[in-house]
């Protein structure tokens, strides 16, 4: 056994991440054409859902703050996306709603045609704002998902004033 093992001529992409990254997109892919793209979403729903628990108490503690402010809840999205290789920043803010627009899925190429996968991002968002400014609205206007060279969402974070997408999300503080 002391013989050297063959070497291919190129080394696959096989190291963590991307491996990760193949796996979700497989399961996701599995979920939507077993249950259908609908259910596999609600699926993803809880995951987000429960991820966005965790991650707001984790930004909570971060800021040493019960509750986050409108700065802060934005600052923690961003933060948030480009801890795992999302592009995001503000496109734009006020006390009604923040717009994001993204140009890197931290999903990478494999969120292509899995738009499922989406629902991570709008209830991890709409959980965090709704549980510290009260309530969230979550629209995705663009995916890369979807094929846009981008993606473009937007939060309402004001009680629907504004006309109501029926594509978007509503989130409550569990507190109210």
């Amino acid at each position: 056994m002391a013989d050297k093992l063959p070497e291919p001529k190129f080394a696959p992409d096989h190291r963590k991440d991307p491996f990760m990254r193949s796996v979700l997109r497989e399961l996701v892919g599995i979920l939507e054409s077993t249950v259908g793209e609908r259910e596999a979403e609600a699926y993803i729903n809880h995951v987000g859902v429960s991820l966005g628990q965790v991650l707001n108490e984790e930004y909570r503690a971060a800021f040493a703050e019960d509750r986050l402010d409108l700065a802060q809840v934005a600052a923690t999205l961003v933060d948030l996306k480009a801890r795992i290789d999302g592009g995001f920043f503000i496109e734009s803010m006020d006390r009604n709603e923040i717009v994001l627009v993204n140009t890197a899925c931290p999903f990478g190429d494999m969120v292509i045609g899995r738009t499922s996968l989406c629902r991570m991002t709008a209830n991890v968002f709409g959980h965090i704002v709704a549980e510290n400014l009260g309530y969230a609205r979550v629209g995705i206007q663009e995916a890369i998902a979807r094929g846009h060279s981008r993606c473009r969402v937007t939060i309402g974070i004001a009680d629907p004033v504004l006309p109501v997408d029926t594509q978007a999300s509503e989130f409550f503080a569990s507190d109210q």
